[in-house]
């Protein structure tokens, strides 16, 4: 827990620089309008459908009209909350780590050398890919949110794994060959997922929230150029990095 605790550390000190704040708010202000746009037209119809299927239709043959309405709400709360925190992370991974990536790569980590292949599209292709399944598993586990807990827990892990499956690979595309990528992510796996998790706690505090995909991008470039750097051992990878 060490290395999450200091990408942690760095990711707020990186917020006493105005053109980070830049960066932060951009995502922010999208996930903002995105969940208002969803909840003023969308969330009474996403209710009324879900009040069509069970366990809604279950309860209300109980006589537990109120019960399916709050159950109901919740569903689309959490389906609007996910599909805002999802673009988000998208338009983060996407377009916003690039640019936090060239800033701290050319300040807080010039040593760290680029020996990546640099491609957009494979980043880009990542990040959609791990949208993808992170739907389908959202949409499969439904069921299970039933289960007094698990719909508190289950939301939290799928957001872990977004993050890390989205925001590791896109933070070292650039600096790390792939001999290196894929130390990394066997050495680092628990660590990784561990930051994912804390940035999805996050997520949850109100207004907070707002701004987590794009610290979350912001913690995993901390975290994944401090590995590369260290997995390197320092100054030797550079200069060869730089000579290459």
């Amino acid at each position: 827990m060490a290395e999450v605790m200091l990408a942690l550390s760095r990711t707020l000190s990186s917020l006493r620089q105005g053109k980070i704040w830049i960066f932060v708010l951009i995502p922010a202000l999208f996930s903002l309008l995105l969940t208002v746009g969803l909840a003023i037209w969308g969330l009474s119809a996403l209710v009324e459908v879900m009040m069509i299927y069970p366990p809604m239709t279950l309860l209300i043959s109980w006589g537990l009209l109120w019960l399916a309405y709050a159950l109901a709400y919740l569903g689309g709360w959490m389906a609007i909350f996910a599909a805002a925190y999802l673009t988000a992370s998208l338009l983060a991974a996407i377009l916003i780590l690039p640019l936090m990536l060239k800033h701290l790569a050319a300040t807080e980590y010039h040593d760290v050398a680029a020996m990546g292949a640099d491609s957009f599209t494979a980043a880009t292709v990542n990040s959609v890919l791990a949208s993808i399944l992170f739907v389908a598993a959202w949409l499969l586990t439904l069921p299970l949110w039933l289960i007094p807990g698990l719909s508190l827990i289950l939301p939290m892990l799928l957001m872990a794994w977004l993050n890390r499956r989205t925001f590791a690979y896109d933070a070292l595309s650039m600096h790390a060959t792939e001999d290196e990528w894929a130390d990394l992510k066997r050495r680092h796996k628990t660590p990784l997922f561990m930051l994912g998790l804390t940035m999805a706690l996050l997520a949850h505090i109100p207004l907070l929230g707002l701004l987590i995909p794009a610290l979350t991008a912001l913690s995993f470039v901390h975290y994944g150029l401090e590995a590369l750097r260290r997995s390197r051992d320092g100054a030797l990878v550079t200069i060869l990095g730089d000579h290459l």
